[in-house]
């Protein structure tokens, strides 16, 4: 019995490290995920009495890159050029019901995020093409909606490129997308 149990143990030791050898290592621009409600998926487990319903306003997946002591705006990210709105595969956006950006509607639904940023404004482009890596196959005939808006200037650095929501009053809510010391902010009505 006790050679059965060293046999099985020994397998199990072998088989473990068989399988941990098979996964590659952690990306470097690990993938996230920002809410409206900013809590929706915290609170809906710890704060039961917020009362959020069955789903949330919006999600948005993204990847995280890392600033790195690099130039980020008019160096990795190019001026004027289409971008990805963060790492590896095109950010998307999940939309749970209409809702208004920057006073323009946006229908329930699925959608890849890319932005034209320049120095003083940044174009938010939402597109029906899903599923793909980068920005490299964006097609501006998919576009859905397209809106402007100012960049904000920081004192502090955003080191991980970063996408959140801030709840405001009843069905308002400001999605903020920051990196480095510039970001924008996009009004939400819902």
């Amino acid at each position: 019995m006790k050679q059965i149990i060293a046999v099985f143990a020994l397998f199990s030791l072998i088989s473990i490290n068989a399988v941990a050898q098979e996964f590659r290592g952690l990306d470097k621009s690990p993938l996230d995920r920002a809410y409206l409600p900013y809590n929706f998926a915290h609170d809906r487990k710890f704060a039961p009495e917020r009362n959020l319903g069955e789903s949330p306003i919006l999600k948005v997946d993204y990847s995280r890159p890392q600033k790195n002591n690099r130039e980020v705006f008019g160096g990795m990210v190019k001026y004027n050029e289409i971008w990805r709105l963060g790492a590896n595969e095109a950010t998307e956006i999940k939309v749970y019901k209409d809702i208004k950006i920057e006073g323009e509607l946006l229908k329930k639904g699925t959608y890849s995020m890319f932005a034209i940023p320049t120095q003083d404004y940044w174009t938010i482009i939402f597109s029906s093409d899903l599923d793909y890596w980068g920005h490299y196959s964006y097609n501006k005939d998919h576009n859905v909606l397209r809106v402007e808006t100012p960049v904000i200037h920081s004192k502090k650095l955003v080191e991980e490129f970063s996408i959140q929501f801030e709840d405001l009053e009843e069905g308002k809510a400001v999605m903020y997308i920051a990196w480095d010391i510039i970001g924008v902010e996009l009004p939400v009505s819902y």
